[in-house]
């Protein structure tokens, strides 16, 4: 499989900190790949990395072979990256459908001000309500976030993100907060998305919907990688083992 974004000897330090040391994957064209592991492992400081919110000391980071790092977010966004935040923070003023309108807007302008004021916006609505019918939420588009639950608002992100149009999404924790229910029907839409031919890269804590839907999983663990491969092998490592459940439970 061709690298479409490629990852190599990224390393992040905060101060005296190694957030990430050393790593380094490749995220296939059209894959749908897990980025996972336990807490504090560096998965959204390396996604950080990638999109520019943080600057790496070491390393690259190359979008369909074109080096991102000196790139500010707003041109790694022009050049095909979109992200969906693990924290919504959805424009509570607006309703779903003029949330994604506004992005949908940025993306043929320079300034979210002057998307906001365009004259002419019916185009962008347009977009924004097949996006929202593309992650299952069309039937609110004209209801304001306040007034709806976790479920609803983990998806208008990803409707926003993918009003960017972006040639690979990364998602970070999209599942967090959401029941079994709701996590399963998201990750089926993610899984969709993929099918349709988005690249993504998923960072995600539940494991039973990232081993259902991924094909291929990336373990961080204390900023270094520890395993890459499918699901079910790379979960059988020992060592992958003992980072998610202790030394006593990977030798059971």
């Amino acid at each position: 499989m061709t690298a479409y974004l490629s990852v190599q000897d990224l390393t992040v330090r905060f101060g005296g900190v190694t957030a990430v040391s050393e790593v380094a994957f490749d995220v296939g064209h059209g894959e749908l790949l897990g980025l996972i592991g336990p807490n504090g492992a560096g998965k959204t400081t390396t996604l950080r990395a990638i999109t520019g919110v943080v600057r790496p000391q070491e390393g690259s980071i190359r979008l369909r072979g074109q080096e991102l790092f000196g790139k500010g977010i707003h041109q790694r966004v022009r050049l095909g990256l979109g992200m969906s935040q693990q924290l919504v923070r959805p424009l509570r003023g607006m309703t779903l459908l003029q949330n994604v309108a506004l992005a949908a807007g940025h993306a043929h302008t320079k300034s979210p001000l002057a998307a906001l004021f365009r004259l002419d916006r019916s185009a962008s609505e347009t977009r924004a309500r097949e996006l929202l019918a593309r992650v299952g939420i069309a039937d609110v588009a004209d209801e304001r976030p306040s007034t709806l639950p976790l479920g609803y608002l983990k998806r208008l992100e990803v409707a926003r993100a993918l009003a960017l149009d972006p040639d690979i999404l990364l998602l970070d924790e999209p599942l967090a907060g959401l029941n079994h229910v709701e996590a399963a029907s998201l990750a089926d839409t993610i899984s969709a998305l993929n099918a349709d031919g988005l690249t993504i890269l998923l960072i995600e804590h539940n494991l039973a919907e990232v081993m259902r839907i991924c094909r291929r999983l990336v373990v961080l663990d204390n900023g270094r990688k520890l395993g890459d491969g499918p699901p079910r092998d790379v979960m059988s490592d020992p060592a992958v083992r003992a980072a998610y459940l202790g030394e006593g439970h990977a030798a059971a």
